[in-house]
């Protein structure tokens, strides 16, 4: 099994909230939270303002974590056949944008960041991720994590 560490910003202001088009190296794009692998000695706090700076061009801080979701990915539903089962560990944050200007990451696997309005959302291709940092950013659980995001139709891994 894979195991990869990743730090999710969720930002909203007014009513929209800020997402990435993640355009994949196999598979179709979709839409979903600035955020990604935390490095090597990375602490995820630092992880997520530093994703955020490079997939939009913003300048964030965190206001809050918001919590922790792990999910396994099964190995037939992976972007690249052979590889095994995946669990991904994502550490969602809330965060406020506080400078900078919005434009696509340079040679990136994300672009055309947007402020989409939040009731919109369900009406786009995504990520899991993007319902599972709505949630946590609509009732701040006191144990940061929320039921599982099923994956079908118009949600994906």
């Amino acid at each position: 099994m894979d195991l990869r560490l990743a730090a999710y910003a969720v930002c909203i202001e007014d009513e929209r909230v800020l997402l990435v088009r993640h355009v994949p190296l196999v598979g179709e794009p979709n839409w979903s939270l600035p955020g990604g692998r935390v490095e090597h000695a990375e602490d995820p706090f630092d992880a997520v303002i530093r994703e955020v700076a490079e997939e939009t061009g913003l300048e964030a801080v965190v206001e809050r974590l918001l919590g922790v979701d792990s999910r396994v990915v099964p190995a037939a539903e992976r972007r690249l056949p052979g590889r095994p089962e995946l669990q991904n560990v994502g550490i969602f944050y809330g965060v406020r944008i506080t400078g900078g200007r919005l434009r696509s990451e340079p040679n990136g696997e994300t672009g055309n960041p947007v402020w989409a309005p939040v009731p919109g959302v369900a009406r786009v291709g995504r990520s899991s991720l993007v319902d599972i940092g709505l949630a946590l950013a609509r009732t701040v659980p006191p144990t940061g994590h929320v039921a599982p995001v099923p994956v079908g139709g118009l949600i994906r891994h």
